[in-house]
């Protein structure tokens, strides 16, 4: 079997991959219709995210078997598709549980301490003790929408700071242990922090929008590490103004290419990234030292698997 490597990856794969006795062409730097042009050689594919697995791109992967996604979401393959064809889709959410739980608590903590807004203001000389206040999270209530794997990770982490942790996934047991099954109206009704933690997906697509944000009983902390496209950001953006959300903590945007933004799009950026209450990452959560390492042994766990090998080490 054939293998395409067709993004950046941790060279532990190579090594991975010949163990199994498969061989691959390790071609990062290919662009897509480069790609489309030698896909049909290949049984096997490694993608990260550059790479759109659409209709176009299914029908000339005529010999394609599986695909691993070295990462967590699955928005950039056409499922349907896929699974029509009986291509294996492998993910590896259990990769990154632990960056993306630890990105989203260094995110809230720096937002309560205002350390980024302290940090800039000492280093220009500044010295405001009391316009750097902060606020605790112990006592506060956070709720998750999404206990997959990088919610339950992340719900591991809060309890350790004496939050009560909720959790609304329809598709996943709460266990208890780290968090409370909750109806999304007990989250409206009792959150002070709100994490997304959900696929990209035509349930979740637009799914934080005006209507849904005042649905919320009082002000409300707002993360997202998961797609900026479930967020309406004009309507996060209003939310910020009137101060329905009190800050916002945003690893994804609805447009990740920022050097490309124009009309409103490059509006509501200007205006998010002038906010002193809103933190902004280049969805990086995932995206640690070990992650990169750990993403791929999850990947050749799986990938092993499918082709019935027995298990090594």
């Amino acid at each position: 079997m054939k293998v395409l490597i067709a993004d950046d990856i941790h060279e532990n794969m190579f090594a991975f991959l010949t163990n199994i006795g498969l061989s691959f062409s390790y071609l990062p730097h290919l662009k897509r219709s480069e790609i489309l042009e030698i896909i049909a050689d290949y049984e096997g594919l490694i993608i990260r995210s550059k790479t759109k697995i659409d209709k176009e791109f299914l029908v000339k992967a005529v010999n394609l078997k599986f695909i691993a996604r070295a990462g967590a979401g699955l928005d950039l393959i056409d499922m349907e598709i896929a699974n029509s064809k009986k291509i294996a889709i492998f993910s590896a959410n259990e990769g990154n549980k632990d960056a993306v739980a630890e990105h989203v608590i260094a995110m809230l903590l720096n937002l309560f301490a205002k350390i980024n807004q302290a940090d800039a203001q000492v280093k220009n000389y500044q010295w405001d003790r009391e316009g750097n206040r902060g606020i605790e999270l112990m006592g506060k209530t956070v709720a998750l929408i999404g206990y997959g794997n990088n919610g339950k990770a992340t719900a591991q982490r809060l309890i350790g700071f004496g939050v009560k942790v909720l959790a609304n996934d329809p598709h996943k047991t709460i266990d208890g242990i780290f968090a409370h099954d909750a109806s999304m109206q007990q989250i409206f009704d009792e959150a002070d922090v709100l994490s997304l933690h959900l696929p990209l997906n035509n349930e979740t697509n637009l799914l934080v929008n005006e209507k849904f944000i005042n649905q919320f009983k009082k002000p409300f902390y707002f993360i997202n590490i998961s797609r900026g496209e479930i967020v309406v950001q004009s309507d996060l953006i209003k939310a910020l103004q009137n101060k329905k959300i009190l800050g916002a903590c945003l690893d994804v945007l609805e447009n990740e290419k920022i050097d490309q933004l124009a009309g409103i799009q490059k509006s509501d950026f200007e205006k998010l990234s002038k906010m002193k209450n809103v933190i902004l990452s280049p969805h990086i959560a995932g995206w640690t030292v070990e992650s990169y390492e750990k993403i791929n042994l999850v990947l050749f766990e799986k990938i092993k698997n499918f082709l019935g090998e027995k298990k090594i080490g």
